[in-house]
């Protein structure tokens, strides 16, 4: 009896150490990751730049498996609402796509502030705890596609959009409406068809994650931009709190590492521009009081759509994310 409780006993303290050698080997977590764009797309690259960086750096700690991108596993729209529930852990999305979720979501593409200064004078604090309270974690950004512009198919004189049925995503809603057009949601994909067979005569996207392919299908731009077009790191926030201190440590290093370069794109926007005139697409442009409303309506309609959804949060963010 003794003999067998000795033997019994050496049994459980070898699969104990076999245990906790599994546990020590098991330091490196893998993350589920989805894109709120097609993967390979132009505007996915922000993402999977990002996704690649961390694997590298994050070898034997943290790394993201990417399980594809919208439309092809869902709605955009849905990408940030099913992280939040846990069926993904990490997403690459604008925030107009994630505004099912959070009303004062705008705010982020609103700022007259760079990441660096959003993280100093406390807007992305304020913004990130109105996520948590989702279960989101807002972790960075991941891509600055720099200012929206409306392309379109029919040549404009000044800032009224009467008559003139266009392709939105939640981002230029009330701004396009307010100058009087009449809207329509699709998603990326859908862009290229809507405005080759005249469904829309135009569309709001910006310049740096514009497929050459539109090229074909788009006469001009307004050439007075608006916005800013970012793509955000969002974490499932159970899923971030069960990270190691290492592992959270690793991924905010190369987040941050990664939004820091961030800026060169917006810089490329001059070459961009240049392509396009190039490629038979003109731009348009207003001047004095013309542009003044443009401008002024833009930012105007889209801080009034934050307020009266959220009037208490919105005040805030506007105080926090514009210069006063």
């Amino acid at each position: 009896m003794t003999r067998q409780m000795t033997n019994l006993g050496a049994v459980v303290a070898i699969a104990a150490l076999g245990l906790g050698a599994t546990t020590v080997g098991a330091q490196e977590v893998t993350l589920k990751g989805a894109s709120c764009f097609p993967i390979g797309s132009v505007v996915s690259v922000g993402y999977q730049d990002f996704v690649k960086r961390l694997n590298a750096e994050g070898k034997g700690v943290i790394q993201i498996k990417t399980i594809g991108g919208a439309p092809a596993i869902g709605s955009p729209f849905t990408m940030t609402r099913r992280m939040a529930r846990g069926i993904n852990d990490f997403v690459g999305c604008p925030d107009a796509y994630y505004g099912n979720i959070l009303p004062e979501a705008p705010a982020t593409r609103l700022s007259d502030f760079s990441p660096a200064e959003n993280r100093k004078n406390g807007a992305w604090d304020y913004y990130g705890n109105l996520l948590a309270e989702k279960n989101v974690k807002f972790l960075s950004l991941l891509m600055d596609n720099g200012p929206f512009f409306l392309w379109l198919n029919k040549k404009i004189s000044k800032p009224d959009l009467s008559g003139m049925h266009l392709r939105v995503a939640p981002v230029y809603v009330a701004f396009f409406k307010s100058l009087g057009a009449t809207v329509q949601r699709s998603n990326f994909a859908q862009i290229y068809t809507y405005m080759e067979n005249a469904t829309v005569v135009g569309f709001g996207w910006p310049a740096l994650g514009w497929p050459n392919s539109w090229a074909k299908v788009t006469k001009y731009w307004v050439d007075h931009g608006f916005y800013r077009a970012g793509i955000f790191g969002l974490m499932n926030l159970d899923k971030w709190k069960g990270l190691t201190a290492k592992q959270r440590e690793v991924f905010m290093k190369v987040a941050l590492a990664h939004e820091a370069q961030t800026k060169e794109l917006p810089r490329t926007l001059p070459a961009r521009k240049a392509w396009l005139k190039g490629n038979g697409v003109q731009p348009i442009t207003f001047q004095g009081a013309d542009r003044e409303k443009w401008v002024k309506t833009a930012a105007d309609a889209a801080w009034q759509e934050v307020l009266d959804k959220s009037p208490k949060h919105g005040a805030k963010l506007r105080k926090l994310f514009t210069k006063q």
